[in-house]
């Protein structure tokens, strides 16, 4: 928990550093176009049944890929009770228990079709679900994706709710294996570039599957006992198949010859195959002659998007580039820039620079063209392949300032969103940007009825503000806007541990905060870093970064951001030295208490008790969590006070005072229960029927409070919930 702004002071004023600098955009907020897309998706289901249904559907036809099928077929595992060759049953062979085959191929080759395809005739197979991983969406434009994120995505697909995922890549290993136990599933990791930890990922119930998709460094798996399948271009009878596919057989039949060198010309790549076909289905009085001319005098612009040697793809892209109106032609240059994985129409209309009326035209004629694909959600992508078409094309046709001009543009979007996003969460936290005057002159789209929630509109949003964060990051104008996001971002993080996204956008932050020098946000943000680097086990890291937030803090004399600094190295200290994490606790709340900030005082007396009593001493943390307790209660904040109540509670049954540890854990699970904050009742409630099993209360009440937190941990996907279920069926004695 971070130090927050004062409970006493303002209650809708955003606090800046205390030096009378204003740290705020210099530009209005009236680029600000389009609100945000309010079809967020759903959050996935949470459970112990869950069965995710997650690899995307074929939407062609899939032509000669007969072989490709066959062999993944082959590669299965055989259910137990099946027969090998020898007459032996399929478990008790040598044979491994779980199927894994790598595809490597160019990029736009049919890798994800072919897998689709098998998966959706192979549904019986894997009767306990099918989980995708997108590896091109984790890593966005770094150089690798971060695997312990796709673990934490696969958790997520299992049932697993955020709470309950362990916080290092270990942990979240060891428990992708047992979760995956006990179940026939299919794993497709798709788009691997750096495939070295991918065989982590492997499910471990007998007859289940893993496929890996990339480029042919993806081979090296082959030693982690991969199966390798090369998935090749299509031959030229099985395009020419595509082509009459897609744009009709009667018409490549009426002119073969043209056909055959359209087919040459996209050299049996089916990503170029179907636009080519798009364009021809688009345009009726388009003979394929006369594509076949344009395609064949094309420059290959893009020489660097090749499949192996000579064979570019480019015309294909061109040719359809070529038969856009100019706005539209403009539009899609200019989002070849964007730095995020996904836009929506008002992103696009303020990357562009464009009326949003205008640019949903735009974005509706892409569509039509087959060079963008708009998504369930309202959303917009492209190919990869086709971004890099129109990145070029902006680069050749656009001003050279053009791309920095882009990403200010977004770059004020998203922290105009994303920090009125965080100020929803919570208002009355610490934050050294001050925005107020700024945002004053932005409309509220969480504030609207029929709002999605702040905190799910970021997590649908956040590999796009992060894909923003690196590209801001690079240019040398934007440091102040780049640290304001971050510090804006990091409020996702303190409910969604993306562990890898949220280290690179403090890192990114705490940097641009260093070359502004604003050292009490480079303080705020390198504190808040160590949260992150202690949760991947990078504990020498979080040492140096609070080593150096504390410098910046007294470089900067703010009293509040040293308070911060302090309570951050207390949670530090708490893993090996109680003594220090007491003392930087006591200086948090003096520090608090001398800026008048109330709420952060409260929240560090509550951190300050709870180790007062892990340290052996239940009657001193009893008398600073009754502070803490009574001063969050008048900061309006319901949820930390209940927290407080409970350690109040768990302080007294170590004292051995059991009416008064029943009284405050009960009312503390009524509290959190009505906040919402049910892993927190969870705890409260196994505490309570602990201390109630021991001291032989009401074995009715025991088994109810016991049963409540079960649901709680069964719909959380917490491993605790296997404990509870053997204690209530009687294996296992109260703590």
């Amino acid at each position: 928990m971070t130090a927050p702004g004062s409970c006493d002071g303002p209650r809708h004023s955003a606090r800046n550093d205390f030096s009378g600098t204003s740290h705020g955009p210099v530009v209005q907020a009236g680029t600000i176009h389009g609100g945000i897309t309010f079809h967020v998706e759903p959050a996935a289901p949470v459970g112990t049944h869950v069965t995710p249904d997650e690899i995307p559907p074929l939407t062609v036809r899939l032509i000669n890929r007969t072989e490709g099928l066959a062999r993944l077929d082959g590669w299965l595992v055989p259910e137990a009770g099946d027969k090998d060759g020898d007459g032996e049953d399929a478990d008790e062979d040598d044979r491994a228990s779980v199927g894994f085959a790598a595809l490597h191929g160019p990029p736009g080759v049919g890798k994800t079709a072919l897998v689709s395809r098998w998966s959706e005739r192979g549904r019986k197979r894997f009767p306990d679900g099918q989980i995708y991983v997108d590896f091109a969406t984790l890593r966005g434009d770094s150089a690798g994706a971060d695997v312990s994120e796709a673990a934490r995505c696969c958790l997520r697909s299992l049932g697993i709710d955020d709470a309950y995922i362990p916080a290092t890549f270990a942990e979240r290993i060891q428990r992708l294996r047992s979760r995956s136990a006990g179940r026939r599933l299919l794993v497709f990791l798709d788009n691997v570039s750096q495939p070295g930890q991918a065989a982590a990922l492997m499910p471990k119930g007998r007859g289940s599957f893993l496929v890996v998709a990339g480029g042919s460094g993806i081979g090296e798996l082959a030693a982690d006992g991969a199966k390798l399948m090369a998935v090749e271009p299509l031959d030229r009878a099985s395009a020419l198949e595509v082509l009459a596919d897609r744009c009709g057989a009667e018409r490549t039949a009426a002119d073969p010859a043209s056909a055959e060198h359209l087919v040459e010309l996209c050299d049996g790549l089916p990503v170029a195959l179907h636009v080519v076909a798009a364009r021809l289905a688009a345009k009726a009085r388009l003979t394929l002659a006369a594509l076949a001319a344009e395609l064949a005098d094309e420059p290959r612009r893009l020489a660097g998007m090749s499949l192996g040697k000579e064979r570019p793809v480019a015309a294909a892209f061109d040719l359809a580039y070529r038969e856009l109106a100019p706005e539209t032609a403009r539009l899609y240059r200019l989002m070849g820039w964007y730095p995020g994985a996904t836009f929506d129409a008002g992103v696009a209309a303020v990357a562009t620079d464009l009326d949003p009326g205008r640019t949903v035209d735009a974005l509706e004629a892409l569509t039509r063209a087959s060079l963008l694909e708009e998504m369930p959600d309202g959303r917009f992508r492209f190919h990869d392949l086709v971004r890099l078409h129109a990145g070029e094309r902006a680069t050749e046709e656009e001003a050279p300032d053009g791309r920095t001009a882009l990403v200010r543009r977004v770059t004020l979007h998203y922290l105009a969103l994303t920090a009125l996003a965080d100020r929803a969460v919570r208002l009355d936290r610490l934050r050294i940007a001050d925005l107020a005057q700024w945002l004053s002159d932005v409309r509220d789209p969480f504030a609207a009825p029929g709002a999605p929630r702040p905190v799910d509109w970021l997590e649908a949003e956040h590999r796009n503000i992060l894909g923003v964060l690196r590209a801001a990051a690079r240019e040398e104008t934007l440091h102040t806007e780049v640290w304001q996001l971050a510090e804006a971002f990091t409020v996702l993080f303190f409910h969604h541990r993306h562990l890898g996204d949220w280290r690179e956008s403090l890192e990114l932050g705490a940097a641009a905060a260093a070359e502004a020098m604003v050292p009490a946000a480079e303080a705020r943000l390198r504190s808040l870093l160590s949260r992150p680097l202690m949760d991947l086990g990078e504990y020498e890291a979080a040492r140096r970064e609070l080593d150096t937030a504390q410098a910046c803090a007294e470089v900067a004399d703010h009293l509040v951001v040293r308070a911060s600094v302090q309570e951050f190295s207390g949670r530090y200290w708490d893993r090996t030295d109680p003594a220090r994490a007491m003392a930087a606790y006591r200086n948090a709340l003096d520090l608090n208490t001398a800026a008048n900030e109330g709420r952060g005082a409260a929240i560090a007396a509550y951190f300050l008790g709870c180790a007062q009593d892990a340290a052996g001493h239940p009657r001193e943390a009893l008398h600073t969590l009754r502070g803490a307790h009574d001063e969050l209660v008048a900061c309006e904040d319901p949820r930390m006070a209940a927290r407080a109540q409970a350690a109040i509670g768990i302080a007294h049954d170590h004292l051995e005072e059991t009416d008064e540890a029943v009284r405050a854990l009960g009312e503390a699970a009524e509290i959190l229960r009505a906040e919402k904050a049910t892993h927190y009742e969870a705890q409260a409630l196994v505490a309570l029927a602990d201390i109630q099993e021991r001291t032989q209360g009401d074995p009715r009440q025991v088994r109810a409070r016991l049963e409540r937190a079960l649901k709680i941990y069964e719909a959380g996907g917490s491993p605790r919930a296997e404990e509870l279920r053997d204690r209530l069926a009687g294996g296992e004695p109260a703590g």
